[in-house]
């Protein structure tokens, strides 16, 4: 794992540890590996109960309670489905916090409206959720390494302001 992504997964465990906070994830493109990193840091099994892999829609709907006219309206790679991802694994985990990504990683997968290496990552808790929006196609492996950072980056900077 690269060591900036080492180093902001500390400060999560610090910032969570202290909060007495819980944190989940729901993944779709990166596969488990934003709960990877942060689970990498010991100690991180006083505030990570877990992580829901939901690569295709099905799971999203089943597992997160996503409704399905909220996929077939935005699609399942937009702001507003990895809003209701973090809100649904919130429920799922029963956890205070959860970090959410979906997109097309590549190399296939995109549209002409929503191309290979659009990717939304999202953290947050019920009802107070943020997101960015990742738009730069530079092959599978990269693709999923820059949003499983840029989500931990925004999971950092969201809880460092709630501090």
């Amino acid at each position: 794992m690269e060591l900036e992504n080492r180093v902001l997964s500390r400060e999560i465990h610090r910032l969570l540890y202290e909060k007495k906070s819980f944190l989940g994830t729901a993944e779709s493109c990166t596969g488990g590996r934003i709960a990877e990193a942060i689970t990498a840091v010991p100690g991180s099994s006083h505030y990570f109960k877990g992580s829901i892999v939901s690569y295709t829609d099905e799971i999203k709907e089943k597992l997160l309670n996503i409704d399905h006219a909220l996929i077939e309206e935005k699609n399942a790679v937009s702001a507003e489905v990895a809003t209701a991802m973090v809100e649904g694994a919130c429920d799922a985990l029963n956890v205070d916090y959860a970090i959410a990504a979906t997109g097309f990683a590549g190399p296939g997968g995109g549209t002409p409206d929503i191309p290979v290496g659009t990717i939304f990552v999202a953290c947050g808790k019920k009802g107070d959720v943020v997101t960015q929006k990742i738009t730069e196609d530079e092959g599978r492996d990269m693709n999923i390494s820059n949003a499983t950072h840029m989500a931990l980056q925004l999971f950092l900077k969201y809880l460092a302001d709630k501090v």
